[in-house]
C-alpha cells in the first residue's frame, strides 16, 4: 500500500494540513495536492503559507495545487466576473514559485444550463483567462490542468484543449464528476482528449450524487478505465480526492485489493 501511497497524490485542504496533518503528511511520505479556497487565500499570512512550502520541500515531497472554484467563472460573459475570478486565481499562482506544485487544478466551469447560447462567448473568454496564466505555468515549469465538472461530454472542453498546445495546459479527468454527470461513455471522452490528459482525479459514487466515496465503492467501471489508459500509453499524474482522512486510507486499500496501480 506505502508503495501505491509514493506514486500518487492526495488531495488535502491547506488549513488542514498546515494545521493538523503536516506532521502526518511528512512522517508518511504523502505528496499532496493543496487544495485553496477564499478564505485562505485572504486570511493566511505569507510567512504560514512559506513554512508549510519549506517544509514539504525540505521532505521531498512532490506537491499539486486544487485553485479555489466556488463562483468562479473563467469564461463569464460578463468582464467584471471574469476580472474577479482571474484576480482570485492569481492568488493562488502567485504561490506557485514557493511551492513548485506540478499541476495547479482549476475548473473551466462550462454548463450546458447556464451559458445556453453563449458557448462561442464562453470559449472565447476562457482562452483570454487561461492565455493569462500561461506565461506564470511556462517559467515554473507548471501545469494548468483543467478539471471537468457538469460537462455531459467532452466537446467544449475539447474546442478549449484545441487552442493551447499540452504543454502547459492539460485535462484533469475527474471519475466522480464524470460518473454524476456525463451522458458521453468513458470510450469518447478519453479518445477525445487523450492528447491533453496529464492528471486523473480517482473518487467514487453511485451515479446521482457527488459523494467522494473511496474507489469500488460505488460503480464507477475503475478496471475498465486504467485498461484504456494502458492500452493508450497514458500516465497521468494519479490524485486521490478524499474529503477525509479515513478514506483516504480505505482508497488505497481498495486500490491495492483491486490491483488498480499494481503494488
Amino acid at each position: 500500500m506505502y508503495n501505491i501511497l509514493k506514486r500518487v497524490q492526495a488531495h488535502i485542504p491547506f488549513n488542514m494540513l498546515s494545521d493538523k496533518l503536516l506532521p502526518t503528511v511528512i512522517r508518511e511520505g504523502i505528496n499532496p495536492e493543496i487544495g485553496f479556497n477564499y478564505a485562505v487565500l485572504d486570511q493566511v499570512r505569507r510567512e504560514d503559507f512559506l513554512r508549510v512550502a519549506d517544509s514539504l520541500r525540505e521532505a521531498g515531497l512532490t506537491i499539486t495545487f486544487h485553485a479555489p472554484f466556488m463562483d468562479l467563472r473563467p469564461g463569464a460573459i460578463d468582464p467584471r466576473i471574469r476580472q474577479v475570478t482571474i484576480d482570485r486565481l492569481h492568488q493562488v499562482f502567485d504561490l506557485v514559485p514557493f511551492f513548485r506544485p506540478r499541476s495547479v487544478v482549476c475548473h473551466p466551469s462550462f454548463d450546458e444550463r447556464y451559458y445556453v447560447s453563449g458557448e462561442q462567448m464562453w470559449l472565447e473568454n476562457s482562452i483570454e483567462t487561461w492565455k493569462h496564466f500561461l506565461t506564470i505555468a511556462s517559467q515554473m515549469d507548471t501545469i494548468i490542468s483543467l478539471e471537468n465538472v457538469y460537462e455531459t461530454g467532452p466537446h467544449h472542453l475539447s474546442l478549449l484543449f484545441g487552442a493551447f498546445t499540452p504543454d502547459h495546459v492539460r485535462f484533469c479527468f475527474d471519475t466522480g464528476h464524470f460518473n454524476v454527470f456525463s451522458r458521453t461513455p468513458l470510450e469518447v471522452w478519453l479518445d477525445k482528449l487523450a492528447a491533453y490528459l496529464g492528471q486523473v482525479h480517482l473518487h467514487d459514487n453511485n451515479g446521482v450524487a457527488d459523494e467522494h466515496l473511496p474507489v469500488g465503492e460505488g460503480n464507477f467501471p475503475f478496471q475498465d478505465f486504467f485498461r484504456m489508459l494502458r492500452e493508450r500509453g497514458l500516465d497521468p499524474i494519479i490524485t486521490l480526492e478524499s474529503h477525509s482522512e479515513k478514506d483516504m486510507w480505505q482508497m488505497l486499500r481498495n486500490i491495492k485489493a483491486m490491483g488498480l496501480l499494481g503494488g
